[in-house]
């Protein structure tokens, strides 16, 4: 049984609490500020050990954090953390800024921890057979990438007004909110992106002025991608198209679906997907955590793909204000 602290217990961290309890492998401990909501979830969960800072949580032992609070503060306390040999799976994004990240990779190489970002779609069964199936060769080289996505976000996240998506500086804003989860799988699937142009604007959320619109032209080697999200559709919506040399292939969530034509004009192969619960995907990405500290796996996500990712973001929102192409850096 692994020794695992949950850092932050609002909706996030509440499902991340949730889930790692399901694996039947961790001694769960929380560390919560709000003292109202640390009760509550220590009780609803039968949580013992609830501390109200990570002062107080740090004279106890621990193997591992998960790391759930607002964006900005997830690489200081990283940092301090790594300094202490924990064993680490921080949320998305990683930061909201450079600042601190290269200390943060030098520690964890150094103490030979394990350091995941919780980009938690490249869990989806799905998607890992579109990867095998591209990586394999199956359908030749990438050559184009479109990511089509949108959800009614009121429905969804009712609380969105009062919580860290109204500030970019806490890591709000469609671009890092949610469009930094299908940059890093369209990385995952095809490779890092090297420039992009981005335009990013507020259309319609209400009680917000981050934007909640974002279209993103990217460049990815040899693969030309095309990224379009929106905070306010009616239907939920998320998909890849990948078009290689010799066939295309097309993962659709809405409903959970994955296919592929090689001859124009063909039929459509279908592989055959089972539906998920977004737990479920939690609750794999919590058992693989636990597999790498065994050192019996690989990290879905390793802390230098959500650096790579982090760049993507910070260069998304600098070219959303210049309206340039921007260097990944």
């Amino acid at each position: 049984m692994h020794r695992v602290l949950i850092i932050g217990v609002g909706s996030i961290g509440e499902r991340h609490l949730r889930c790692f309890g399901r694996t039947g492998r961790a001694n769960l401990s929380l560390c919560e500020a709000n003292a109202d909501l640390r009760q509550r979830i220590a009780g609803q969960y039968g949580i013992v050990s609830a501390y109200s800072s990570l002062d107080e949580a740090m004279v106890h032992e621990h193997d591992g954090a998960v790391i759930c609070t607002p964006s900005q503060l997830h690489v200081p306390m990283a940092v301090e953390l790594a300094r202490r040999g924990m064993h680490l799976l921080i949320e998305k994004p990683l930061s909201v800024s450079a600042e601190g990240v290269e200390e943060l990779q030098t520690l964890a190489q150094a103490k030979g921890i394990v350091a995941m970002v919780g980009y938690v779609w490249r869990m989806h069964p799905a998607l890992a057979r579109m990867k095998q199936l591209i990586d394999a060769g199956r359908f030749g080289r990438p050559l184009q990438l479109v990511s089509v996505s949108g959800q009614h976000f009121p429905t969804y996240r009712p609380a969105y007004r009062d919580v860290y998506y109204r500030d970019r500086a806490t890591g709000g804003g469609a671009i890092q909110d949610a469009l930094t989860h299908n940059i890093n799988t369209g990385e995952w699937l095809v490779g890092p992106i090297d420039r992009l142009v981005c335009d990013a604007t507020h259309q319609l959320l209400e009680g917000v002025e981050v934007e909640d619109t974002v279209h993103l032209l990217t460049r990815q080697g040899g693969v030309l991608g095309s990224y379009t999200l929106n905070q306010y559709q009616a239907p939920p919506e998320w998909s890849f198209r990948i078009v290689c040399e010799a066939g295309t292939l097309l993962f659709d969530n809405y409903p959970v679906q994955l296919k592929w034509m090689t001859e124009p004009g063909g039929e459509w192969t279908c592989a055959p997907v089972a539906e998920v619960e977004r737990d479920d995907l939690f609750v794999a990405q919590a058992a693989r955590f636990l597999d790498v500290v065994e050192g019996k796996a690989m990290p879905p996500c390793s802390l230098v793909e959500g650096v790579q990712s982090l760049r993507v973001n910070l260069a998304a929102l600098r070219s959303s204000e210049s309206r340039q192409w921007e260097g990944v850096r």
